[in-house]
């Protein structure tokens, strides 16, 4: 069934409004009957007719309440002293249902405090009204003006104090309302922060692999350029080099994509951890590079502690070294060191001595820069910088649980 328009439920209010106070009207002569204490006019009597009229304008005012409140307020309770002047007697009060009407709409169109004159004008027309009609009678006046300020209490306040009431509620509902938007925006912005994140993540994965491989794709690459015509044979080795490096890049992003898919397959995938390092040395001594690993094993299992994060970051480490050593100081011997003896921290160092002239780009800098985010993400501590003799290091110190709490 479709929705009243605004104007169908104001024009259906009006009409309500009339047919209440007006069906009372011509039911005076029954009021008469059973109350003969009260002063009636006569049904078609000029007071009475007056009356219908007044009645049926309060209902066509009624109408523009919500485009023109205070006005139609105070224009409404004008009604209730004409129809007293006009000798509808106790029958005025059958005003007051437009009046309340009026304050109700008034109310909850605007706010109450931008309502106050209207609606003491209304009281006092209201309780003028009361005055009117009841001074014909022998009422002492106290009675007369404590009901007639009844009356205007009931027909303003009464109404008032129910538009205030469904105020308050409309507020809650709007409170919440709010509430819930705002609740939805700032899950749809961490949702965005977590992409962001994610991105930022996947750029400086692929930053490693790419500047890990292709560095030492253009270390072979500048051997091959010597070796071409002095050592065809070693040149042909060189080529396979390159062939395999790149064949490594083919497979490292593809292990990168894996990750994002839910039907990767296990074992597909190079171990990227501690035990890692040395078939990254390994690559490295392939492809010419002058590496040396050296390890310092500890008593137990010399990963036991270090989460798989952890070694990750350790991992991504070396790698993001070895690819800067070849770029930037070709030719220069790198070391590669794995301590494991300390029982509550394992530090894995890279240090190159200084070495030809390299690529004389600084870079993106995202290689130090996701160093010191993976340290700072499994509470390692990154040392980074220039050595003594003109060459650079970068240690890695990554804590190993306490036994104790992993146990409980």
């Amino acid at each position: 069934m479709p929705a009243r328009s605004p104007g169908s439920r104001r024009l259906v209010v009006a009409l309500g409004c009339w047919v209440l106070s007006a069906g009372a009207l011509l039911l005076l002569p029954v009021l008469s009957e059973s109350d003969r204490g009260t002063q009636l006019p006569a049904v078609g009597s000029f007071g009475w007719w007056v009356g219908a009229a007044l009645l049926t304008a309060q209902a066509g005012l009624l109408v523009r309440a919500w485009q023109a409140p205070r006005a139609v307020l105070v224009a409404v309770a004008a009604a209730a002293p004409l129809a007293a002047l006009a000798g509808l007697d106790d029958a005025t009060s059958l005003t007051s249902l437009a009046v309340m009407v009026a304050t109700y709409v008034a109310a909850t169109c605007r706010p109450v405090a931008a309502l106050w004159p209207a609606l003491v004008a209304a009281a006092v027309l209201v309780a003028a009204g009361g005055l009117i009609s009841g001074a014909a009678t022998d009422a002492p006046a106290s009675e007369l003006v404590g009901g007639s300020l009844l009356q205007a209490l009931g027909s303003v306040g009464l109404a008032l104090l129910v538009a205030t009431i469904v105020n308050a509620r409309r507020d809650v509902r709007q409170a919440r309302e709010r509430q819930v938007e705002a609740l939805e925006r700032e899950q749809v912005a961490l949702v965005q922060a977590a992409i962001a994140r994610e991105r930022t993540a996947m750029a400086r994965e692929l930053h490693d692999i790419a500047a890990h491989h292709l560095s030492g794709i253009a270390v072979m690459t500048a051997a091959i350029a010597t070796q071409i015509d002095a050592d065809p044979a070693a040149a042909k080795i060189a080529v396979g080099q390159v062939r395999k490096e790149s064949t490594e890049v083919l497979r490292d992003l593809r292990s990168l994509v894996g990750l994002l898919r839910e039907d990767q397959a296990p074992g597909e995938t190079r171990p990227e951890d501690l035990q890692g390092v040395a078939a990254l040395v390994g690559d490295r001594v392939a492809a010419g590079q002058p590496v040396d690993l050296a390890v310092l094993h500890g008593p137990g299992d010399p990963a036991h502690g270090v989460g798989p994060l952890a070694q990750l970051a350790a991992y991504r480490m070396v790698q993001e070294a070895l690819a800067n050593a070849a770029r930037h100081a070709p030719g220069a011997t790198v070391h590669v060191l794995v301590d494991e003896r300390a029982p509550d921290v394992v530090r894995v160092t890279v240090d190159n001595g200084p070495g030809g002239p390299g690529d004389t780009d600084p870079g993106s800098g995202f290689g130090l820069v996701g160093m010191r985010e993976r340290a700072e993400l499994t509470g390692s501590t990154l040392e980074a910088g220039p050595t003594d003799d003109g060459g650079w290091r970068v240690s890695l110190a990554l804590p190993r649980d306490d036994p104790a709490e992993e146990d409980r």
